[in-house]
């Protein structure tokens, strides 16, 4: 790698030939404040904040997009440098929605970050009018307030990342706002639910629909049973919340807190992943032996099959038709544990704790409705449930560790791993190599299909055959393998896609961290290692293996794949318009 030798604020430092002046600051030490900034997504150098004095320019520069230079020399505390950024800052907050007490981003906001950090009042010198800005509160899942927004296009940049790109800055000057084409609402566009935007919006102009009250009032109900299920990356991110280090796995203290929220039954969603894994594994099994259609395709990301139905309704006979673990955990609450309990389905709320924003359409898709009534009543994210526990005044870290309620709470580290992209596949892969074969294989770690990266390509020699597997995250890279598979180019016999870059640990509703650090640190991968090294804790690892699983399939009076599995734990999907 070529060096070249700088100079920032008096300091020498050798850097990387091609880096910007952010990145060289950012290794020595220094944070350049930004705003629209958000590395690999949105490096346009349009909100100023970063601006930087370099010796022999004629004006200041902005180090998002200013590589470094041999012998350059860098000053970004200089008076003409504070004077600009609180300059930006008060110009700023002179067009924004100041009712920053009442924002759901309140503490964790990047404007509110930077005007703390540099002193700047909400009353400033800039008159300024707060434009009328358009609110958006049409779909299930997402809340946009443009009165909040700072026009940074993080949130544009996000969602073109995602190959959806529904929308884009409307009108021009003073009037200029985000939305979709001709002023369209979200629900009436080929949005696909991911959230990715909210994730990348650096104020409260965008957050997911808050459905803490419903919970609240229907724990408060003495009449309803109120019965929780959290997904496995929701643990491995639940802490950051409450000052914890990015991948600590707080799994103990979040069911502890659930508890004292007043849940009656705290379950683990591993157990619908494990029931997930054996309908999805026969079901492979089952095409390969009768001709089925592949490659089959997983349908555990309801954000991706929203997208396939949006984008590729000829690959929908492609996906698996297994309903996603949140929906098998809620329709296993409905009826196994409703009729165990002899409870009505009725009086049972089933709420699922998700990373995923996604899923809050996804509980009102048809045909998830396994016993009359909807298999999941609400969906809230890993941030909604740190508000209700923040509510609650509970004190997080003093929480002691707590296990899941049985029968529901018991889950194998396959199960584990489905919140990192590659996971879902390698559980199917132990389970189908182990059925195929009649042999209890040790070595079930399937490294090549694992990490962070895009896209991941094996052939596993399973029973015989050699079984082509990709996987992939991230819709860009999703649509660049399907193009390949509808024509033909490209052949598997499984393959899995997850619509978040890195999988669900990276979802739309995990906890929010700001550009300094989503910009310069792997959050994927440090959340994604708290669930593989769980897994690998795990006296359990193959979802076959759980007794919990075959003492289910035995109420169901059959084996995977059997006609009241079939009832219960299957969906169809779709064909969408894209427009």
């Amino acid at each position: 790698m070529d060096m070249v030798n700088i100079k920032i604020n008096g300091m020498s430092y050798e850097v990387a030939a091609g880096n910007t002046i952010l990145e060289a600051a950012r290794e020595a030490g220094i944070d350049i404040p930004t705003l629209c900034f958000l590395k690999d997504v949105n490096q346009i150098g349009a909100c100023r904040m970063c601006m930087v004095e370099v010796k022999g320019a004629k004006s200041l520069v902005a180090a998002c997009v200013y590589p470094v230079n041999e012998g350059m020399e860098v000053f970004t505390n200089t008076p003409k440098v504070q004077k600009s950024r609180k300059m930006t800052l008060e110009l700023l907050l002179s067009v924004h929605d100041r009712k920053c007490l009442s924002c759901k981003r309140s503490g964790t906001c990047e404007l509110q970050k930077l005007c703390n950090d540099m002193g700047i009042d909400s009353e400033n010198r800039y008159e300024g009018a707060v434009p009328a800005g358009k609110k958006d509160y049409s779909t299930l899942y997402l809340e946009r307030d443009n009165a909040k927004c700072i026009l940074c296009r993080r949130c544009v940049a996000a969602c073109q990342q995602q190959h959806v790109a529904v929308i884009g800055a409307n009108n021009r000057g003073f009037d200029t706002e985000i939305g979709c084409a001709f002023e369209m609402p979200l629900s009436e566009v080929a949005c696909v639910s991911c959230g990715q935007c909210i994730v990348a919006c650096p104020t409260g102009a965008l957050t997911e629909k808050d459905n803490t009250q419903q919970v609240i009032d229907a724990i408060n109900d003495p009449e309803k049973v109120v019965v929780v299920q959290t997904a496995p990356a929701v643990r491995a991110a639940l802490g950051e919340e409450f000052g914890m280090p990015i991948g600590t796995n707080v799994e103990g203290k979040m069911v502890a807190a659930l508890r004292r929220l007043g849940f009656d039954k705290v379950y683990d969603t591993d157990f619908g992943a494990d029931m997930t894994i054996m309908e999805e594994a026969n079901e492979f099994i089952d095409r390969v032996k009768n001709g089925g259609k592949l490659p089959i395709i997983t349908s555990c990301s309801p954000g991706w099959v929203k997208f396939c139905e949006h984008y590729f309704p000829s690959l929908t006979e492609n996906l698996s038709t297994c309903k996603s673990p949140q929906q098998m955990t809620g329709a296993l609450i409905k009826t196994w544990f409703a009729e165990r309990e002899g409870i009505d389905p009725n009086n049972i709320v089933s709420v699922s704790v998700m990373p995923c924003v996604a899923k809050k359409f996804e509980i009102n898709r048809d045909d998830e409705d396994a016993a009359g009534v909807p298999d999941v009543d609400i969906s809230i994210t890993t941030r909604e449930l740190a508000r209700m526990i923040k509510m609650a005044q509970l004190n997080f870290a003093r929480l002691p560790e707590e296990d899941f309620d049985p029968v529901m709470g018991v889950s194998t580290g396959a199960a584990t791993i489905f919140g990192a992209t590659g996971g879902v596949l390698e559980a199917a892969l132990r389970t189908a190599a182990d059925v195929l074969e009649g042999v209890d294989h040790d070595n079930i770690e399937y490294k090549e299909i694992r990490g962070t990266k895009g896209f991941k390509e094996a052939v596993y020699k399973v029973a015989g055959m050699d079984v082509k597997v990709a996987v992939v995250s991230g819709l860009n890279n999703a649509n660049e393998l399907l193009k390949k598979i509808e024509s033909g180019e490209a052949d598997y016999h499984i393959v899995e896609v997850m619509c978040c870059p890195g999988g669900c640990v990276n979802g739309g509703g995990q906890p929010i961290q700001p550009s300094t650090v989503r910009s310069f640190t792997d959050i994927k991968a440090l959340r994604a290692k708290a669930l593989y090294d769980e897994d690998a804790a795990k006296t359990l690892r193959k979802s076959h293996l759980n007794p919990v699983v075959k003492e289910c399939y035995e109420w169901m009076g059959g084996e995977p794949g059997c006609h009241k599995a079939h009832e219960l734990l299957h969906t169809s999907y779709v064909k969408r318009d894209r427009f």
